[in-house]
């Protein structure tokens, strides 16, 4: 299966792979003998580029959440007329302004990027001069200190906790399961991988900050 998905994903993982390269070329020139910065500058790259598409995923998701509460009204009102049900549900996203598949199209799109990059960095061999980075050993190795792990389940968790709001029961369950097999999986994981996990979860929760700062003023000023 890990082969053939690499295979299909063999020409984005050929382009992330010189772009890494590239990113080497600056950064060991610069005197940064590690692969582990052009790892973040990579990430960094991607995230920067497909903010747009970050942008209508998070906020699609967010406006989903905010009109949850008239959601289970209706849910509840017109349990035994599914016709209706259906009409007063496309109502209130209309009136909302909502799309439900505006948060899955975004993420549809930058699957490709996201795999290519898992995939880049999963079978990619770090030449031993280059393949430690700070207290990490290897890149190629999972993290001997676990602290890879950790940041990686506590970014994923702080990351869906700025975008949810009005959160149901197995929201809730799914915000701390979620983190927690991140965290788990992230124990085998090499570590290159894993910190380009940490990195994007990190400029995500800065891209979200960022969305979302007017609202922060506009919420102090209200109360």
């Amino acid at each position: 299966m890990i082969e053939f998905f690499s295979n299909l994903f063999a020409p984005i993982i050929h382009i992330l792979q010189t772009i890494l390269g590239a990113f080497y070329s600056v950064t060991s020139a610069a005197g940064l003998e590690s692969y582990g910065f052009p790892i973040i500058l990579l990430t960094i790259l991607i995230k920067l580029v497909t903010y747009p598409l970050t942008v209508k995923q998070v906020k699609s998701m967010k406006a989903m959440q905010d009109i949850q509460p008239k959601m289970k009204k209706i849910q509840e009102k017109y349990k035994h007329d599914p016709q209706m049900l259906q009409q007063k549900t496309g109502e209130l996203f209309r009136e909302a302004g909502v799309n439900p598949l505006a948060g899955c199209l975004p993420l549809l799109v930058q699957m490709p990027i996201l795999m290519g990059m898992y995939y880049a960095l999963f079978n990619f061999t770090f030449p031993s001069a280059a393949a430690a980075f700070f207290w990490l050993p290897s890149m190629s190795e999972p993290d001997p200190y676990y602290i890879l792990p950790v940041l990686s389940a506590a970014t994923t968790f702080l990351q869906q906790k700025m975008t949810s709001s009005e959160m149901t029961g197995q929201m809730k369950i799914m915000m701390t399961v979620m983190p927690l097999f991140i965290g788990w999986i992230s124990l085998t994981f090499p570590s290159g991988l894993v910190l380009y996990w940490v990195t994007m979860n990190v400029v995500q929760i800065a891209q979200q900050w960022w969305m979302y700062r007017g609202e922060d003023k506009t919420a102090k000023g209200a109360a």
